[in-house]
């Protein structure tokens, strides 16, 4: 089955709302209509970006898709600090991280925050990027295929059918995040395989539509050899799409 690529950028909490729009102009200006028309161009930006940057791509009309960084699982409430889904649906997003790394470590975000997050995104018609990933020391143990299929199924419960059949889940080992060190294509393309074969488990049929991408330290240098892997929909980007450059180049991979 051809799924279609999706390329996102994690820009983390970097790039206020005028620098979001000089690096989104720069890069509409290195993209082609192919390059669109070949895969899902993402932006995922800091919260007090995402209104500019809707104001800027519709006013344009440039096909790159916002995406969030996180969101509250509740429409609304006394949660001072957060941001719910709805704030974000009227805003024309398309995509949310949920359950990344960083949240998980530093913020304390449990399996069951990110099963309501994933379950609340789906519900006001966005997609949730369900991220996974084992740390250094249970990549050493020899748990990654226990450590990412529980996530999986933590993540997905009671998520079917259409639903699941949108989601995209990430893989992003996180002993490779931020520190230069990234899976090599094999190891990633075995990860994301028992990363589908639990999702077969979990929603049968349906997790042959579900695209699943690999983040970790992807540079242009080595996006194009884990795109061709087999099981690879797509990347999840940090550090290299701060550069629209580079961003650029890692989004023409096919070149």
């Amino acid at each position: 089955m051809t799924r279609r690529p999706i390329i996102a950028a994690n820009w983390k909490m970097h790039h206020d709302h005028l620098v979001a729009i000089q690096v989104v102009q720069k890069l509409s200006y290195r993209l082609e209509r192919d390059d669109y028309e070949a895969c899902d161009v993402v932006i995922c930006a800091p919260f007090t970006d995402l209104r500019t940057l809707q104001t800027l791509t519709e006013a344009d009309r440039i096909p790159i898709l916002l995406g969030a960084q996180n969101c509250h699982w509740q429409d609304r409430g006394a949660f001072t600090g957060e941001v719910s889904p709805v704030m974000l649906a009227k805003l024309n997003i398309r995509y949310v991280i949920v359950g990344h790394s960083e949240r998980r470590q530093l913020f304390d975000e449990t399996d069951d925050m990110v099963n309501r997050k994933a379950k609340a995104v789906l519900h006001h018609e966005m997609t949730p990027i369900v991220c996974v990933g084992e740390t250094l020391e249970e990549r050493d143990r020899g748990d990654t295929e226990t450590r990412v299929t529980d996530q999986i199924a933590a993540a997905f419960a009671g998520i079917r059918g259409a639903d699941a059949e949108r989601c995209v889940v990430a893989y992003e080992p996180i002993w490779a995040i931020g520190t230069g060190r990234n899976a090599t294509p094999d190891d990633a393309n075995a990860t994301i395989a028992t990363i589908r074969a639990a999702l077969r488990r979990l929603v049968s049929d349906a997790a042959d539509d579900i695209r699943i991408q690999y983040g970790g330290s992807v540079k242009p240098g080595n996006i194009a050899e884990l795109m061709r892997m087999s099981d690879i929909d797509g990347a999840l980007v940090g550090g290299a799409s701060l550069d629209p450059d580079e961003f650029a180049r890692i989004v023409q991979y096919r070149r």
